[in-house]
């Protein structure tokens, strides 16, 4: 659900962006803010980059982010009235997008762009929303000239030197808490996992900039939880070992500000696949979850130490599943990620592939005394082939650290 200036001018409660939402605030005559800027016209797509565009979007993300709202007159910055925009493409919202990123540096990335009203009631309004960013200040260049642009309540005014030092130490202060953030989910959720039995998949995600809207209640966890197996398997298939199948997902329990799902696999023949997840009240996920020792036959296991890549490509497609759910449910974007694979034991760890119908490693896996944690940057609110793009990418880099060049069940988004 989101939440944004729109909502705050009405009083409405968190829920999508919709025509009614738009028509009660301009019926009410909400004023322009730092978050909101009302504009009769849309840019035109030819030469948008040197356009008002790149600087009104810069402005709203070196503010906190916010909405650009096109088809709305306004007097003394006070919505007036409705006027149509016309009708835009999907070839519009790339070139608005493009925009933010070919000419804003940094780039702003996970712009939103939604349309309202109809071509019959002649009312079609386009909203922009931008998300609040942590890698300020946005410059705008022009020729030989940047600039920072930021807003001031309803104006749009340019950075002075000292502002933009602000800024910058501010991403960097952002930046230290990020990895501290990361530090202390990682090893919260890899505390007390033997390790030194078997191999263990330990990951989190964490919001860039977390939104705290209202906390999720156990009826909403459950049904992020089950819309995230239903995910899961569209990534990676039903074949092999998911984490999340072996997690209570229709009673999570209440933790320290997070819902978890327990381990289900208590029986002695079942520790080899032990599971544990939870979602944060911010909207941080994490995943646990035994990958070494799995069952190969009726009867035998491998050691500990030896990790099939299909159970790491499971266990990513589980925990990105479970990122995109949870930031659908809690309202937020962007999210740091990481993904490490935990091994105590005295042998080096081992990623098997597949040669045929055999399990390899030997000459094929490199042996690793530590797995190096992988890192990386998400929009949990990209499209679909976007999406299914990171979860591609998070998996291969995890298997190629043991030695494997290909992914076995997460097909190739090419």
């Amino acid at each position: 659900m989101d939440f944004t200036s729109l909502h705050r001018a009405i009083g409405a409660a968190p829920q999508p962006l919709t025509d009614e939402l738009l028509n009660d605030a301009v019926e009410a005559g909400s004023v322009e803010m730092h978050d909101l800027d009302w504009k009769s016209q849309l840019p035109p797509v030819k030469g948008l980059p040197q356009t008002d565009f790149p600087k009104d979007v810069a402005a709203m993300a070196n503010n906190g982010g916010g909405l650009i709202v096109y088809g709305v007159n306004e007097t003394q910055k006070a919505a007036t009235d409705r006027v149509d925009v016309g009708d835009i493409d999907e070839g519009y919202e790339r070139a608005l997008r493009s925009a933010a990123i070919t000419a804003i540096s940094p780039p702003v990335f996970g712009l939103k762009v939604h349309r309202l009203g109809t071509k019959a009631d002649q009312n079609r309004a386009v909203v922009v929303q931008i998300a609040a960013s942590v890698d300020g200040p946005h410059l705008i260049y022009r020729n030989e000239l940047f600039g920072a642009p930021i807003r001031n309540d309803s104006d749009t005014v340019w950075m002075k030197e000292r502002q933009i030092e602000a800024m910058y130490r501010a991403r960097f202060d952002e930046r230290r808490h990020a990895t501290d953030a990361l530090d202390a989910l990682f090893n919260h959720a890899a505390s007390g996992r033997n390790t030194g039995d078997r191999a263990w998949f330990i990951a989190v995600a964490h919001p860039r900039v977390p939104k705290f809207l209202e906390r999720l209640d156990r009826d909403e966890a459950r049904l992020t939880l089950e819309k995230t197996e239903r995910l899961a398997l569209s990534f990676a298939g039903p074949t092999g070992v998911h984490p999340l199948q072996n997690v209570d997902r229709l009673n999570p329990r209440p933790g320290l500000r997070c819902w978890v799902a327990a381990n289900t696999a208590t029986g002695e023949r079942e520790l080899w696949k032990e599971a544990w997840a939870s979602i944060h009240h911010d909207g941080s996920v994490t995943l646990a979850a035994a990958v070494g020792g799995h069952r190969m036959s009726m009867n035998g296991y491998f050691g500990g130490h030896q990790v099939e890549a299909r159970a790491i490509e499971c266990a990513v497609a589980d925990l990105m599943a479970l990122t995109r759910t949870t930031a659908e449910s809690t309202g937020n974007d962007e999210y740091d990620v990481r993904v490490g694979i935990e091994w105590t034991g005295a042998e080096p760890l081992r990623i098997l592939t597949i040669d045929g119908s055999k399990f390899v490693y030997d000459g094929v896996s490199t042996p690793l005394h530590r797995f190096v944690p992988v890192e990386t940057s998400v929009s949990a609110r990209e499209s679909d082939s976007g999406f299914y793009r990171a979860v591609y990418d998070l998996a291969r880099d995890c298997v190629n650290q043991g030695g494997i060049s290909n992914l076995q069940l997460i097909s190739s988004p090419d």
